[in-house]
């Protein structure tokens, strides 16, 4: 067998591990935390007040307009400077919570946006108040056109997470590194790496596409129901 066959057969479980140990939970807590802080942020911008507007604002443009990488050097190796040190797994959920709750709140601001004002006002003229009409009829038709945006969203979160090797966070990119350090292959863990991601990514985007075919049948079933 190949050396470099036997290299990557060898260093398969630990950088698998790796990844379903830290690479996968990263993605899962941060999106969840990320979609909470992006629906209200979208909804600050929506229906806040001025004031609140303006800083859920500069909340979005502060973060879209800065590198992950350098936000998350901010907080990990920056904020001890303020007497402030975190470990790195909190402080990579935090960086990229609040990378993920500002590209989310632009998403899910233009979803409901979407929705025809004809919906707000139909579910008044039944007697829903602000909070009935966005809960019942607006979000349901808002998140089916949200679906793809975010799907991509979490899919290209799965492949960002390896920005928090920089923090010290023993998450898949992190062990290829700590690997190829010892066998001095780099080309071939590294290729390695580039591989389960891909496979990370391709099982993401078949479930995607069977969820967005779900939601289309779905909707059609509703069109010809009406």
């Amino acid at each position: 067998m190949p050396s470099w066959l036997q290299l990557m057969i060898d260093s398969f479980w630990p950088l698998l591990s790796a990844g379903l140990l830290f690479t996968v939970p990263l993605t899962l807590i941060t999106f969840i935390l990320g979609i909470a802080l992006g629906f209200i942020t979208a909804i600050a911008r929506l229906y806040g007040p001025k004031p609140v507007v303006a800083i859920a604002r500069f909340y979005v443009w502060l973060i879209r307009g800065t590198p992950l990488l350098v936000q998350l050097f901010l907080i990990f190796y920056g904020l001890p400077s303020a007497g402030i040190v975190l470990d790195a797994f909190p402080a990579a959920v935090i960086g990229f919570t609040l990378n993920v709750g500002a590209y989310t709140s632009e998403i899910i601001r233009a979803t409901i946006s979407s929705v025809p004002k004809g919906q707000w006002e139909a579910a008044h003229s039944i007697g829903m108040n602000w909070y009935q009409a966005l809960k019942r009829i607006v979000l349901p038709q808002a998140a089916r056109i949200a679906v793809p945006p975010l799907s991509n969203n979490f899919i290209a979160l799965v492949k960002d997470t390896s920005l928090a090797a920089a923090l010290t966070v023993p998450e898949l990119f992190q062990a290829a590194q700590r690997i190829a350090a010892v066998t001095y292959e780099p080309l071939i863990l590294y290729t390695e790496t580039a591989l389960i991601y891909l496979i990370f990514s391709s099982l993401l985007s078949s479930l995607q596409a069977k969820v967005e075919a779900r939601l289309t049948r779905h909707t059609q079933d509703q069109g010809a129901t009406a």
